[in-house]
């Protein structure tokens, strides 16, 4: 518990020092949270063009999918704005950060998220709370202390299961020079399909979504779970709740593989 107290304050202290100094920029700063959040309102701006064309997605309005997709974008920002210089793994690798990194006495994976001062995912962030907020005034939802406590977890736990994939793709960086495709291929296609009802698909589709790239347990399944919007699942409605224990127990998996790489790590040039 000691060791745990210690690395979150050193994790808090490099966190806060990356900040201060995006802070002494203040142009930049509101440039890159106005392109950020830009960017992913592009996205909700197509899905409103999408619903005013055609009323639904799969039965699912536009409150109910400004629901998922505010949820789903929530996660994203949350782990970006945590420990988005990990997704520069390769980068770190290849320019002989790690190296750096390895003789401090700090974890290395939180050297690496804290790396980046990057302001782009602040603008993530404000659009995911303009969205969810839009959300929350339009969807129909019976509100309990049971069911905010659950959305809380749920988001967190989206936040983990997409923060794993990047951790397992920074382990295969100490085997791979350039690990971009594989990270913008998976990034692309949780952003993809995380923001939209996977109901849209099959069966078949719609188990692969949840058995083997559990892409439905980010926004779809808790969402589907806290809006009664159950019915049409392909897989058991129950499995929405296991939400927030998936995404952590997958981030400790890819968390364990990112140590398991980290020991043949042979450092530049070899």
């Amino acid at each position: 518990m000691a060791d745990l107290k210690r690395e979150l304050r050193l994790y808090l202290l490099l966190r806060g020092a990356s900040l201060r100094g995006v802070l002494q920029y203040r142009g930049n700063l509101l440039m890159m949270v106005l392109a950020g959040a830009a960017y992913q309102g592009s996205g909700f701006a197509f899905v409103w063009a999408l619903l005013h064309t055609f009323g639904t997605v799969a039965g699912w309005g536009l409150g109910q999918i400004a629901f998922l997709y505010g949820m789903r974008l929530l996660s994203h920002a949350l782990w970006l704005v945590t420990i988005d210089g990990v997704g520069q793994a390769d980068f770190l690798i290849r320019e002989g950060q790690l190296d750096r990194m390895l003789l401090r006495p700090a974890n290395v994976l939180s050297q690496m998220g804290t790396y980046t001062r990057s302001v782009l995912p602040f603008g993530d962030l404000t659009m995911a709370i303009l969205v969810f907020g839009v959300a929350l005034t339009v969807a129909d939802v019976n509100w309990s202390p049971a069911s905010i406590g659950f959305l809380v977890l749920a988001i967190v736990g989206g936040a983990f299961l997409e923060a794993s994939v990047v951790v397992v793709i920074a382990g295969l960086s100490v085997r791979v020079l350039d690990t971009w495709a594989y990270r913008l291929m998976m990034l692309d296609t949780i952003d993809t399909l995380g923001s939209y009802p996977l109901s849209v698909f099959g069966t078949g589709v719609q188990r692969v979504l949840t058995y083997v790239m559990p892409i439905a347990f980010i926004a779809f399944l808790p969402a589907g779970v806290i809006l009664g919007r159950t019915g049409q699942l392909a897989v058991p409605a129950w499995l929405g709740l296991l939400s927030p224990l998936v995404g952590v127990g997958l981030f400790v998996l890819a968390y364990r593989f990112w140590r398991h790489q980290l020991r043949f790590y042979q450092g530049v040039g070899h």
